[in-house]
C-alpha cells in the first residue's frame, strides 16, 4: 500500500481533478498501517456492512441491450497484428443516445484495444463480403466515414457512464462496426467479444463528440532513452470537455496534457509520469472544462525506445514510428466533449 502500486491510478496527484479516483489519501494509508500492527482485528458485527453484489460480466449492472461478434474468430499464432473489423447488425425502431458502453474482451492475452464504429452508409458490410472470413481486414482506416462511435475498451479501462443529458449517437437501422486489434502470442488465440450498451433517460441527449492531439509524424531514434513528441488540439468553438484518454504504446515512459485558453490561462489536464501500456484508462474531470474558441490542448510525450527499457519489443533496439502494430507507436490524447452552445451543466 505504501509503495501506491495498487489500486492503479497513473494521474499525477493535483495535475487535474478527476471522478473516481483509485487513490488511498496519507490517513487512509496510516489508518490500514495501524489495523495491521494491532493484528487486523474485526470490529463489531453490527456495524458491518452487507457484502458487495457484483455481476458476473457487468461492472455498470444489467445492459439495455448486447451487442456481440457474429462468430468466433481465430488469431493466428504467428505474423503481423491484425486489425479485424467485425459487423453487427441493429434492429431498433427508432434512433437511440447511448449513455454507456461496457466491454468484455473475449481473449484479454490477444487483444491491443476495441474500439465501436457506427455506420449507416453500407460500405462495412460491402468491406465485409469482399474479404473471407468472419468481418474484413483493414490498417489505417475503418474503410468508412462513421457517424459516431460508441466507445472503446484498452488493457486497464473501466466502463463509465457519460454526463447526465448526454449520449453517443446510434441512428435507427444502423450497423455497429467492432474493430478489434489483436497482436500474436505465438500460439493460436480465440476471440468472441460483446460488450453492452445503456440507453439514456433523457428526453433529447446532446451528442458526444471526440477531440484528438495527435501526432503520426515521428520517428523514435534506436538507443534514445528521452525522446520528447508534441501534440495539439486546436479547438475551434466553445466545448464542454468530460475526460481525457492519453494512448501511447510500449515505448511511452511520460504523457503531460494542458490546456491554455485564449485569455492565457494554463489549465491542467493530466500528467502520467509513469505511462504503463496495460493500465490504460479514460479519465473523467471531476467537473466538465469549459474551452472557449481558440483554446489549445497541448501534449507532451517521451518515449525511451533503449534496451534498459523492458517493454521495448526489438532487441536489439530499432528506429520505431507512427504505426498501428503494437511494435509501433502511438501519441495520442483523446478528449471528450459536446458543443457549449448545445449543453449546459446541472448545478
Amino acid at each position: 500500500a505504501q509503495a501506491r502500486l495498487m489500486p492503479p491510478w497513473k494521474a499525477v496527484t493535483g495535475f487535474g481533478r478527476f471522478q473516481h479516483e483509485r487513490r488511498l489519501s496519507d490517513e487512509e494509508l496510516q489508518l490500514i498501517d495501524r489495523w495491521v500492527e494491532s493484528g487486523t482485528p474485526q470490529g463489531p458485527a453490527v456495524d458491518m456492512p452487507p457484502s458487495p453484489s457484483f455481476s458476473e460480466d457487468w461492472k455498470l449492472g444489467e445492459p439495455d441491450h448486447v451487442l456481440v461478434m457474429p462468430e468466433e474468430y481465430t488469431i493466428r499464432a504467428e505474423g503481423e497484428d491484425d486489425y479485424r473489423h467485425f459487423i453487427i447488425p441493429t434492429d431498433f425502431d427508432r434512433d437511440i443516445f447511448v449513455r454507456a458502453a461496457e466491454f468484455v474482451p473475449g481473449n484479454r492475452q490477444s487483444l491491443h484495444h476495441v474500439i465501436a464504429y457506427v455506420d449507416t452508409s453500407g460500405k462495412a458490410r460491402e468491406l465485409d463480403a469482399a474479404d473471407p472470413g468472419p468481418g474484413y481486414t483493414r490498417f489505417g482506416d475503418v474503410g468508412f466515414e462513421p457517424v459516431s462511435g460508441l466507445g472503446g475498451w484498452a488493457p486497464g479501462s473501466q466502463p463509465d457512464r457519460a454526463a447526465a443529458g448526454t449520449g453517443f449517437f446510434l441512428p435507427k437501422g444502423a450497423d455497429v462496426v467492432l474493430q478489434v486489434h489483436y497482436y500474436r502470442t505465438g500460439r493460436v488465440e480465440k476471440d468472441r467479444t460483446k460488450f453492452g450498451i445503456y440507453f439514456c433517460d433523457d428526453p433529447n441527449p446532446v451528442a458526444i463528440d471526440m477531440g484528438v492531439a495527435i501526432n503520426h509524424q515521428f520517428t523514435i531514434p534506436a538507443d534514445e532513452q528521452h525522446y520528447r513528441v508534441e501534440a495539439t488540439w486546436q479547438i475551434e468553438e466553445p466545448v464542454y470537455a468530460f475526460g481525457v484518454a492519453p494512448h501511447m504504446h510500449l515505448l511511452g515512459t511520460e504523457m503531460k496534457v494542458v490546456a491554455t485558453l485564449p485569455d492565457g490561462h494554463i489549465e491542467p489536464v493530466i500528467w502520467i509520469k509513469d505511462w504503463d501500456f496495460n493500465w490504460q484508462d479514460f479519465y473523467r474531470f471531476e467537473k466538465p472544462l469549459l474551452f472557449p474558441k481558440g483554446t489549445k490542448v497541448d501534449l507532451v510525450a517521451y518515449f525511451d525506445n533503449s534496451s534498459e527499457n523492458i517493454n521495448n519489443p526489438h532487441d536489439p533496439p530499432q528506429p520505431v514510428s507512427f504505426g498501428e502494430k503494437t511494435t509501433d507507436e502511438m501519441c495520442i490524447a483523446f478528449v471528450s466533449f459536446v458543443k457549449a452552445d448545445q449543453w449546459q451543466p446541472s448545478e
